[in-house]
């Protein structure tokens, strides 16, 4: 199915759960930068996605004047990993900043918080509609 076939309550399922997807990796990656602190040369790693959302739903609101300009194969956001290699730390060659990874830490653990949430509301209005009471 692309995203284009999806219905509304598909599509928001669908980025909520990329959110959580991309927050968890985001996790995994803030750690590995932590575990590796003291490791000579070694360069941050981070994850990008929010920007290519964004970047995705703008093209979506773009107008429609053919039929040809749709695109089926529209994905929301594509979640990467990329190295820091502009800035440097220390001699050594390592350029993660401790303090920087705990206030990514606790701001994409916020995120997923918030993330869960929503889908525990989305989920609990489908239910709400799917029994009627």
């Amino acid at each position: 199915m692309t995203i284009n076939s999806m219905s509304q309550e598909q599509r928001t399922y669908y980025l909520l759960k990329k959110g959580m997807d991309a927050s968890s990796y985001r996790s995994k990656v803030i750690s590995n930068n932590t575990s590796n602190f003291n490791t000579p040369g070694y360069k941050r790693h981070y994850v990008t996605f929010e920007d290519s959302l964004n970047n995705s739903m703008d093209n979506l609101s773009m107008k429609i004047t053919k039929g040809q300009h749709i695109n089926d194969g529209i994905s929301y956001g594509d979640i990467k990993e990329e190295v820091d290699r502009t800035s440097s730390m220390r001699t050594d060659g390592n350029n993660v900043d401790l303090d920087h990874e705990m206030v990514n830490k606790s701001s994409n653990a916020l995120m997923y918080s918030a993330l869960i949430t929503q889908a525990n509301n989305k989920l609990s209005t489908t239910k709400y509609v799917i029994n009627g009471r």
